[in-house]
């Protein structure tokens, strides 16, 4: 009868032991702020800033010449002949259609562009993410962040670790949005 009371006394204590070990084997990190201060990402939201920008100032172009030549049509209708004023007609419309396209062409590419650059992006943090996981002996690894479910944590963050790991960059300063004008 001792043997058996000391038996479930060391079951009891190996079991609490293991829970508690068990609890501490939780890591959490907010995910969306390790991809956004990763240098891969920075470069991809340079580059693609800087293609939107040129797609930008090439279709503001084309905007200004077909207000130029808007403009002239219009000037000019009364003294044309109806056919000349329909090939016009047909010629602004050609034009409205090819900016209307040039903007649906250029929105599709900047989109390609992030979803392929976001791709090496992602699984270099997973990587890394694993590899601190296992170095720290986490069996769990939460993503804490916003909307994603985690309320509480009492896990261990590792946004430090990755911050080694991948050289991290600070956190941006979140521009406010700009104001309308009424």
């Amino acid at each position: 009868m001792k043997k058996l009371n000391s038996l479930l006394i060391i079951v009891f204590l190996a079991i609490g032991i293991g829970t508690t070990a068990n609890a501490q084997k939780i890591g959490h990190v907010n995910l969306e702020r390790v991809i956004a201060n990763m240098p891969e990402t920075r470069a991809l939201q340079a580059d693609i800033e800087k293609k939107t920008k040129t797609y930008k100032d090439e279709i503001d172009g084309m905007g200004k010449t077909f207000e130029a030549k808007y403009k002239k049509y219009s000037a000019e209708q009364a003294s044309q002949s109806e056919d000349v004023n329909k090939q016009r007609a047909e010629e602004i419309q050609n034009d409205r259609n090819r900016i209307v396209q040039a903007e649906q062409a250029a929105m599709q590419d900047i989109q390609e562009k992030q979803q392929k650059g976001l791709i090496p992006i992602l699984q270099k943090a997973e990587e890394a993410i694993n590899e601190v996981a296992n170095s720290k002996e986490l069996l769990y690894i939460l993503d804490a962040s916003a909307g994603k479910g985690l309320l509480v944590s009492k896990g261990e963050d590792i946004y430090d670790a990755l911050k080694v790991k991948l050289g991290l960059l600070p956190d941006q300063k979140r521009q406010a949005p700009p104001a309308t004008q009424n």
